[in-house]
């Protein structure tokens, strides 16, 4: 074991070997190859190549050295490309901030039983005179910045529940594709996590719609691991036991504190709100429907060599749990 693998438990460990193809022995040799790809996208600034940050992106990509290289790219490629979003990326950010105190996202205290961190999102809460869906979304990077830290979760992964009680139709318009490709580029292309599953529950009728508009959008792997369960709490336990979650999943714990997670963020600033004005807000919300125009959303086209690309292994993660839709 090198000071790498530090961090990790014993069966953590095995499973990193077994399931990521981790080898202690060649650890410093993988970094460096995906260090030494670098030099081959010159358009991007990479901010950071040290060991550790290389290493997240290659357990993110079970050690397949251009895979995780792409993905290091596309993370730093989407911050230069959404500078606005970054500008001011911290937990004391007023939009931020506003965010994580409402529980986007929020954290369990305890694991599953694969050693995942289990994320909640609680759809209602969002206060649209507040804070922005834009908002919403750096205070999700943000966090997963902060917990990818933890050597096991960049092993073990996530995973997430989303709950769509009394999520009007009103705010579920201002779910625009421009603003769903925003978040499925920087959550499913940009960022070394591993998401094991993602859980829709009391989803009305209108984000099944949207569902199936974004689905053909997400890659197979992501399409696999989205669970539609409706109101059928048993499915979900199925999966998820009770015993570690929140009365509202049906659980036998007690109902969320939505202000956990933001509690741990922002420590003793937690209660101060002298940061946020109305003025401010109003500002900040044209900045971000400019952000979000046509205009400035065009796609962009990552310059891949097309000699790199036939070495890219096409081995997808197995054993994996089938799209269930429970309605």
């Amino acid at each position: 074991m090198t000071h790498l693998q530090a961090g990790l438990s014993p069966e953590t460990l095995e499973k990193a070997r077994l399931e990521l193809n981790e080898n202690p022995d060649t650890l410093h040799q993988d970094i460096q190859e995906v260090r030494d790809m670098v030099i081959t996208r010159p358009d991007i600034g990479f901010l950071r190549t040290d060991d550790a940050f290389i290493l997240r992106f290659l357990r993110a990509r079970k050690f397949h050295h251009f895979e995780a290289f792409r993905l290091l790219a596309q993370y730093f490629e989407y911050r230069q490309q959404n500078l606005d979003m970054f500008k001011s990326f911290k937990a004391t950010d007023p939009g931020i901030k506003q965010a994580l105190k409402d529980g986007f996202p929020g954290g369990l205290a305890n694991l599953d039983h694969y050693g995942r961190k289990i994320l909640v999102l609680f759809a209602a809460n969002w206060d649209q005179s507040r804070y922005t869906l834009v908002d919403i979304l750096r205070a999700i990077l943000l966090s997963l910045e902060a917990m990818i830290e933890d050597p096991e979760l960049q092993v073990n992964g996530f995973v997430l529940i989303i709950d769509w009680s009394n999520f009007t139709f009103k705010q579920a318009s201002k779910l625009t594709p421009s603003m769903l490709r925003l978040a499925i580029e920087g959550l499913q292309d940009s960022f070394p996590a591993r998401f094991g599953g993602i859980h829709f529950v009391n989803q009305p009728w209108y984000i099944h719609a949207l569902y199936t508009v974004i689905r053909p959008f997400l890659k197979e792997k992501t399409r696999k691991r989205i669970f539609l369960h409706g109101n059928n709490l048993n499915s979900l336990h199925q999966l998820i036991h009770p015993d570690i979650l929140p009365s509202e999943f049906g659980g036998m714990l007690p109902p969320y504190d939505m202000g956990t997670w933001a509690r741990t963020l922002l420590d003793h600033e937690y209660d101060d709100d002298s940061e946020y004005n109305v003025d401010s807000y109003s500002m900040h919300m044209k900045e971000v429907e400019k952000e979000l125009s046509p205009k400035s959303m065009k796609r962009s086209q990552s310059v891949v060599d097309p000699t790199v690309l036939k070495h890219m292994d096409k081995h997808e993660e197995e054993n994996m749990q089938p799209l269930l839709s429970l309605d």
